[in-house]
């Protein structure tokens, strides 16, 4: 890379950028990217690298963008390897959130080249090396891969006493393992990450710890935690004066609300995240708003059932748990999504138990099993109000207003780069 005192001053960066870019200097030097004071360069690229990350916090990701381009054009390989690193998964961050997928690509791509030519110039793979190898791993999806990688991170920055990359590797256990689906495993790497985290001061990791614990305990059933968790990561945010997850932590709780069947709230939140972002940059958030929307679009139903978390949300009775009741869930599933048509025995048994009609074992294990669904959904004191029996066995009641939660297709869709702007680079 060329010194600034051999480049043209009629260049495209501007004397303004470039005096900002020096003066955020003096701003907190907590990164690895450090400043080479001989080389002119590379300081406007460390000050570019410093704007670049404020405009990311404040949420204007399109300054975001400019300032890290800006930077990524003064490193100089390998001497800036790991800044490199870090400005690619930034501008990842930020086209996987305005769904630019090349762009996105083209940045993966890049880090995979990086980490093989490091590789290569490097005598000792050190810990953070394995890092960013867990974390281009991540972006392709292998999480598995990934997960070996971050072990092998956390051991070796223990060895290398680097407290701070300890704490990162813990976190990127947690979300690898909530990605995979083994919530408990996560939420016992969140507890050690949060002891950690007493110690260190990292205010961005630590909010980005806070919403994992809520997607957690979301995930387990525990809807209270996951709100409480939502909250204290605004807190801590805020104190960050960090505002681009802000609409992110609201759309959750929004959700957290609708699992809980208190769709009114949910909207309320669901709409304070709509109306606080720039929707041509946040598409991605915005495109998740809008499905939970339309999957909220009627609070006045009487039974919402949410097969995913196997919970039911009765008007009156509030939310019911079908966590241990597959067989009762099956059955309310299956009348309830064809309301009106009736199944007698046969039916049920064939539907329901896989099995031929048999009076000795079916008759009373129906019996049985609808008089229990009964009792969990139908409110008491009335006549029955959701299932209803004829001579041609048992049936939904049409009238009810039922709606069933549609998984959102936000967390169906492949997400770009299988990160969120909400992990930490």
């Amino acid at each position: 890379m060329e010194m600034l005192g051999q480049i043209n001053r009629k260049t495209e960066v501007g004397t303004l950028d470039i005096t900002m870019a020096k003066a955020t200097l003096n701003l907190k030097n907590d990164d690895r990217f450090v400043a080479d004071y001989e080389d002119e360069a590379r300081i406007e690229g460390q000050g570019f690298y410093r704007l670049a990350k404020v405009y990311y916090d404040k949420s204007d990701l399109r300054k975001a963008e400019e300032f890290f381009i800006k930077s990524l054009e003064r490193t100089e390989f390998p001497r800036d390897a790991f800044a490199m690193f870090k400005i690619h998964g930034f501008l990842i961050r930020i086209y996987s959130e305005s769904l630019q997928e090349a762009k996105a690509e083209h940045h993966i791509q890049s880090s995979e080249i990086l980490l093989e030519k490091l590789a290569n110039a490097i005598g000792t793979l050190n810990a953070e090396y394995f890092y960013n190898q867990g974390v281009v791993n991540t972006y392709r999806g292998d999480f598995r891969e990934a997960r070996k990688n971050f072990t092998l991170t956390y051991k070796k920055a223990q060895e290398e006493h680097e407290p701070e990359l300890v704490a990162k590797s813990i976190y990127a256990l947690a979300i690898n393992y909530q990605n995979t689906g083994e919530h408990e495993l996560a939420l016992t790497y969140l507890r050690q990450l949060e002891e950690l985290l007493y110690i260190l001061k990292k205010d961005y990791l630590k909010g980005s710890m806070y919403i994992l614990y809520g997607h957690v305990y979301a995930a387990l059933g525990n809807l209270v935690e996951s709100s409480n968790s939502y909250e204290k990561a605004i807190k801590t945010l805020q104190g960050k004066t960090s505002w681009n997850l802000y609409s992110y932590i609201l759309l959750y709780k929004g959700i957290v609300f609708k699992k809980l069947g208190e769709f009114n709230k949910s909207l309320l939140f669901f709409n304070l995240a709509q109306t606080s972002i720039d929707e041509s940059v946040f598409k991605r958030l915005s495109e998740k708003i809008k499905q939970e929307v339309n999957d909220v679009n009627d609070s006045s139903v009487d039974l919402y059932l949410d097969r995913h978390n196997r919970l039911i949300h009765e008007k009156t009775l509030g939310t019911i748990d079908f966590k241990h009741r597959f067989v009762l869930l099956e059955i309310l599933f299956l009348l309830a999504r064809n309301s009106g048509a009736y199944y007698n025995k046969d039916d049920l048994a064939k539907l329901i138990w896989k099995d031929e009609y048999n009076p000795l074992i079916h008759d009373k294990l129906i019996y049985t099993s609808v008089s229990r669904l009964r009792k969990l959904i139908e409110p008491k004191g009335i006549e029955r109000k959701y299932i209803i029996r004829g001579k041609d066995g048992y049936t939904f009641n049409p009238l009810v207003k039922a709606r069933f939660h549609k998984e959102s297709e936000a967390s169906q869709q492949k997400t770009i780069a299988n990160v969120e702007i909400s992990s930490p680079v």
